[in-house]
């Protein structure tokens, strides 16, 4: 039921356009990343069905695609918090090999 639905953007992605400098991939990206949730499945699958990427691929794209200010521009609150975990997750990746309990 619900990977019927997950397959084809809702009215909310499609009537967000996407600002100058951001591509289509970019601002599909952007809605998926934040509604990923509501597709059925694995996170890395609907990946693959949706971008036709590898999961590592994708997060590369992403991690690229949140440093651009044009991204911060379409969806500030998504942008911020993607970037916030990854610097947490960057934080505890150098506390483990200095060996400090965070």
């Amino acid at each position: 039921m619900d990977s019927a639905n997950a397959s084809s953007p809702g009215p909310a992605d499609a009537a967000s356009p996407t600002p100058a400098g951001l591509s289509e991939r970019d601002g599909a990206i952007l809605a998926f990343e934040r509604h990923w949730w509501k597709y059925a499945g694995a996170k890395e699958q609907a990946i693959r069905d949706q971008f036709q990427m590898s999961a590592t691929r994708y997060y590369q794209v992403l991690n690229a695609l949140i440093d651009r200010p044009e991204a911060l521009a379409h969806d500030p609150l998504l942008v911020k918090r993607l970037r916030r975990l990854r610097a947490a997750r960057q934080r505890a990746r150098s506390a483990r090999r200095l060996g400090i309990e965070v």
